[in-house]
């Protein structure tokens, strides 16, 4: 029997619009999904909208709503703007729905049977006015550590440290701005504490979680696992605990618990399982994969793994985890306009362009991603536009015109089919690159396919040749198209509806990564007429992309950030003082006072390059160090370079790692390994750090 596997995204909550950075996550699981489907697995995506607690309960009373009629407001626009950007699932549900309610109910009784559930009495800030105990985000006050003011009930913005509620100085309503007391009240708590063996041999499951993650899940069984408050007082959008009085499940236990009601409807409607336990029952034969942002890996990985064991249902097989997303190299902000929702990106512009963008720069690993517009647009127009979509174009247009859509038969011999099958020789490493979510390696190599192409036409001359030697120009564009038709197959999972396009225009069935397990030269029915061939997606221009940011009024505008080269005028160059180049922070290196001004000539002394990361380790005894070995294409080798991104970073996710280097920085000894050479981050240091990336620049590229 065929292994069936089940993959999940994070629930969205019903609170408002999908936007740009939730879209990171769906686009990598769809992606992932696709790939998997491709190959021929039993495959189902899943996903629901997330409609319980206290803000949707609030905000429906303030538009004078019920909370049913505000929640399926937005579970319209998010279906809507999900399909819209090519995303597929095979159900979306609700949180708010019968099948949710049962298996909370059920999950919550085997819960009780085993003794996990315990009752305490618990000390919370209560709002006499508004007549409700107040969650963290619903209390503001100034922050005890740092006196920063205005800020929730659980951490502060400003120094990021996380505090009790209680720890606030002057706290208030957030609602009403009333001073709350405290308050005594009964609530039940997962006895989480009891499962730490459990969990330590989950984490040590081979492919469970990111190794680096992994190894900071330690830190909560270093202070002892906190047990879990699965209750919320009334008022409050949920279900009722049975036998309790004015008790409703917590969002957080009610909402994974969704992946499963989601499967439930699923089998109930389609009659493709008996019901969600095919998947869902301990023992049972199947491979779950959840798809998450790094801020709710703690819940995931630990007190979700737990809550199914001890309900007899089947724990997670793998929890692949991603990063954030920052645009212009910023947080995204409502105030700057930069947490572009979906819809505002979709009004604009084809969502091949972003889905193409995110693969480009997803990695296994946990590090953010930035959307600079800038390099957004010449990336998707100088790879995806000008290199492959410019190639079928060309090759297909020729064929289509003075060739009359007829394909030549294949050579036995000749640089055409050597081209064909160099292509098809590297659709091993595609389909790794895919299978390990290492999308930006499988870009690349789906890249470098199309440039031997497009080289190959431009060594050839086919619109010259076709008027000297019509048959010959037509044999090597028909084994152009061949490549083309490998392109729209190795693509499929990233850009779907081009690669339908693609298909449409060569005139030739869907191409899959299963049907290229045994795939030979030709790829293509020689004997098939290809189709009519169109433009499968223009440049994009400035203004449109500029566009999808909205910027409030009052606000500054929101500019491009300068990709790497650009040039200011000649007027602008004299007026403007260069500022120093980005370093990252040496190990050990303690606070001073910021530099002075450089002049332009200092700052021209600095030589960075583009370097390719071909190995990596940790440093003995330095928590902070890594040991990398970088190609800079020098003639001598590649260099030993010691980085402190060892927080930020874990080794096996840095391999193939493109990255910018200080190239003639002098050697120091770091615990007595010479480091050549220094990484360019962004960041404020520790975990907090990102690798700049030169993109496909060849290793040694001059980067300015």
């Amino acid at each position: 029997m065929a292994e069936r596997i089940l993959v999940t995204s994070a629930l969205p909550y019903a609170n408002g619009p999908v936007h740009i950075g939730h879209a990171v996550e769906y686009v990598q699981t769809d992606i992932y999904v696709r790939f998997l489907r491709s190959c021929g697995k039993d495959v189902v995506y899943f996903c629901a909208d997330d409609t319980h607690g206290t803000p949707i309960e609030i905000n429906a009373a303030k538009q004078g709503i019920k909370p049913e009629d505000f929640v399926a407001r937005f579970h319209g626009e998010h279906q809507r703007d999900f399909h819209d950007l090519d995303i597929r699932f095979d159900y979306f549900h609700s949180t708010n729905s019968p099948e949710n309610r049962h298996y909370a109910e059920l999950i919550y009784g085997r819960l009780k049977e085993k003794g996990d559930i315990e009752r305490r009495n618990i000390e919370q800030a209560y709002c006499e006015k508004d007549r409700r105990f107040l969650p963290d985000r619903f209390i503001k006050g100034t922050c005890p550590n740092c006196k920063a003011p205005d800020q929730y009930g659980d951490a502060c913005e400003k120094c990021g440290k996380a505090y009790a509620p209680t720890d606030l100085i002057e706290p208030r309503c957030a609602l009403c701005g009333t001073p709350p007391v405290r308050k005594n009240s009964e609530h039940l708590f997962f006895k989480l504490s009891r499962h730490e063996d459990f969990l330590q041999s989950v984490l040590r499951k081979p492919g469970f979680i990111h190794p680096g993650l992994a190894t900071q899940l330690q830190g909560f069984f270093e202070k002892g696992l906190a047990d879990w408050d699965i209750s919320r007082d009334g008022p409050y959008f949920g279900f009722a605990i049975p036998g309790e009085t004015d008790k409703f499940f917590y969002v957080w236990l009610d909402a994974p618990i969704g992946y499963i009601a989601t499967t439930e409807k699923w089998a109930t409607e389609t009659g493709k399982a008996k019901s969600a336990l095919d998947y869902w029952e301990a023992g049972a034969p199947s491979r779950i994969v959840h798809f998450i942002g790094k801020d709710i890996v703690y819940f995931h990985a630990l007190f979700w793994p737990a809550v199914l064991n001890v309900a007899g249902f089947h724990i997670p097989n793998e929890i692949k985890v991603h990063g954030h997303l920052t645009v212009n190299g910023e947080k995204m902000s409502k105030s700057r306009g930069t947490m572009v929702p979906v819809r505002d990106y979709l009004d604009q512009l084809d969502p091949s362009y972003l889905r193409y963008f995110y693969a480009a720069n997803l990695g296994a690993g946990v590090e953010d991603l930035d959307l600079s517009l800038s390099i957004f647009r010449e990336r998707v127009n100088g790879e995806l536009v000008n290199n492959i979509c410019n190639l079928a174009n060309r090759a297909l247009s020729l064929l289509a015109g003075p060739l009359e859509k007829r394909l030549a038969p294949g050579r036995t011999e000749g640089p055409g089919r050597a081209l064909v099958e160099s292509a098809l020789a590297r659709v091993p490493e595609v389909r790794d690159a895919f299978d390990k979510l290492e999308y930006r390696n499988a870009i690349r190599v789906i890249t470098e396919i199309a440039s031997a192409a497009n080289a190959f036409v431009q060594a050839q001359a086919p619109w010259a040749q076709v008027k000297k030697d019509a048959e010959a120009a037509r044999a090597d564009l028909s084994d152009v198209a061949d490549v083309v038709y490998l392109l729209g197959a190795l693509l499929a999972p990233v850009t779907p509806r081009l690669s339908e396009k693609l298909f449409t225009q060569l005139g030739a069935p869907a191409l899959t990564f299963q049907a290229l397990e045994g795939a030979k030269y030709p790829l293509l029915d020689r004997s098939r007429p290809t189709g009519t061939p169109e433009p499968l997606l223009p440049r994009l221009e400035p203004d449109r992309v500029n566009a999808i940011i909205k910027t409030p009024e009052g606000a500054p505008a929101a500019q491009e950030a300068k990709p790497a080269g650009a040039k200011e005028g000649k007027d602008k160059k004299a007026e403007k003082k260069a500022a120093p180049p980005a370093t990252q922070a040496s190990p050990g290196a303690g606070a001073g006072e910021a530099p002075g001004e450089i002049e332009y000539a200092d700052f021209a002394k600095v030589v960075l390059k583009s370097g390719k990361v071909l190995a990596a380790e940790k440093v003995k005894d330095a928590d902070k160090l890594l040991k990398l070995t970088v190609d800079l294409g020098e003639p001598t080798g590649p260099r030993t370079i010691v980085s402190g991104i060892a927080e930020a970073y874990a080794p096996e996710s840095l391999t193939g790692r493109r990255v910018v280097v200080v190239a003639n920085l002098k050697p120091r000894k770091l615990k007595g390994i010479e480091s050549r050479g220094m990484l360019l981050t962004a960041g404020s240091g520790g975990k907090d750090l990102s690798l700049l990336d030169p993109g496909d620049m060849p290793p040694g590229s001059e980067v300015k």
